[in-house]
């Protein structure tokens, strides 16, 4: 393995964008340490520290943002704005015709779908800053400390020219993000905007390691990287696990050239979704407790027996009506994003549309009978397999004692895997081009 990456350094125009890669890598993770205009840094550590923020959205976003949100760094949106951004344009290609039609016409319409989710990022962007702008000054951000006018603020000057630029600063933030991604798609190795999520991640797992070693000790500690191991060589079978569907195309002439009579294969994943299941699902659990924290009055002595039930059994990660509503949901989001993305009846058209068919199926309504079968089936094993995968944190909350920042589970293994395959695969492919062996025997 050493040998491999040796010789992918030794080949100029691969080592040229790795090191372009890893620059931009660094320059992500640099500026999620630079706090914005107008922010108390030591304020915020302090708040930090004395905060709960292994709960509900603060996890999430907290995580995409590799701790830069709750440093409140000119990075603290993160990749979130992007990612909100591209499934919001990929779902409107349902409502929205037009959308559909753009995804149809190749290269030019996925550029103007591209430059619409730009636009959305930047929007989102400006929202988001907002948002976080407000709830740092009324203290909500850390759940009471730093208000605006306490001897522990967050924001010292709360003036209106402090909170414009602090807004723009975390928008403008969010923008050069979007832009780095793209430039590392372009100019370096894999998907740029993947590799800054994994990247972001990949940056919280020494700390979630250093704090159960911490508190739970050794034992427990050797347990988790073990359960790790075993996750992760189980991830890594199921993505790169496929259904496939073989496809033959009948000979034809075309002018002078006989085309076809080849056979090739439909590759279905048996993970299709990817990671957007889960983070549809841990949305979706946390807008009830958003409801409760509105509807909570002030006199806590008389609060609504709903309000109450949710505090009880939704907020808390390590109840059993908890995860039986996160293993339904992302089972359920599951279903519903495959049916969104993969359409039997665009891949039927396309089949017959090149004289391509299935052995046995006919062409047309048939075939594309037998493609919603196949999907329908593969999908259950799928979404059980990534129900289990982001339940692995909140068992670990049972088991071993380890809190909801438990690194080999949920999101964050289901993105680091994925993405460190398709980057290594990539590679491997460049390597491949220039020598006889790759980067993978």
């Amino acid at each position: 393995m050493l040998t491999a990456f040796g010789r992918a350094f030794r080949t100029p125009d691969l080592r040229r964008k790795l090191l372009f890669t890893l620059g931009i890598i660094a320059i992500f993770r640099m500026g999620a340490f630079i706090p914005s205009p107008g922010i108390d840094y030591r304020n915020v550590q302090q708040c930090v520290n004395a905060a709960d923020t292994s709960q509900g959205i603060y996890q999430l976003v907290n995580l995409f943002s590799g701790g830069a949100l709750l440093q409140v760094s000119i990075f603290a949106l993160g990749i979130m704005p992007y990612i909100t951004a591209s499934i919001i344009v990929q779902l409107l290609r349902v409502v929205i015709p037009r959308f559909q039609e753009l995804h149809l016409e190749g290269a030019q319409g996925q550029a103007k779908l591209t430059q619409y989710t730009r636009y959305l990022t930047i929007a989102l962007g400006l929202l988001n800053a907002t948002t976080l702008v407000t709830l740092a000054r009324s203290g909500q951000l850390f759940a009471g400390c730093g208000a605006a006018g306490s001897p522990g603020a967050l924001i010292p000057n709360d003036s209106i020219i402090t909170i414009l630029l602090l807004i723009i600063t975390l928008t403008a933030g969010s923008g050069l993000i979007m832009w780095m991604g793209e430039l590392v798609t372009e100019k370096g190795v894999g998907n740029g905007m993947s590799l800054l999520i994994f990247t972001a991640i990949a940056a919280q797992f020494p700390t979630s390691l250093g704090a159960i070693l911490k508190t739970q000790g050794w034992g427990t500690f050797l347990t988790v990287l073990v359960i790790g191991l075993v996750v992760v060589a189980l991830v890594v079978f199921v993505e790169q696990s496929q259904r496939r569907v073989p496809v033959q195309y009948a000979k034809r002439m075309v002018g002078r050239r006989t085309m076809g009579g080849t056979s090739t294969y439909i590759p279905i994943k048996v993970n299709m979704a990817g990671v957007i299941p889960v983070i549809f699902a841990s949305s979706m659990l946390y807008l009830p407790a958003l409801l409760a924290q509105f509807a909570t009055p002030a006199n806590s002595t008389d609060i609504p027996g709903w309000v109450e039930w949710i505090n009880n059994y939704l907020t808390r990660g390590d109840h059993p009506i908890y995860m039986l509503m996160y293993f339904l949901l992302v089972i359920g989001f599951t279903y519903f994003y495959v049916a969104i993305t993969f359409n039997p009846e665009e891949v039927s058209d396309n089949m017959k549309k090149y004289g391509g068919f299935i052995p046995g199926i006919r062409a047309g309504r048939p075939t594309q009978d037998y493609l919603q079968y196949v999907i329908s089936r593969i999908t259950l094993p799928g979404a059980l397999y990534l129900a289990f995968v982001a339940l692995i944190p909140l068992i670990a909350l049972v088991v071993v004692g380890a809190n909801q920042n438990f690194p080999f589970g949920g999101t964050s293994i289901l993105i680091i895997v994925g993405v460190g395959l398709e980057t290594v695969k990539q590679i491997d492919a460049q390597l491949q081009q220039r020598h006889y062996e790759g980067l993978l025997r």
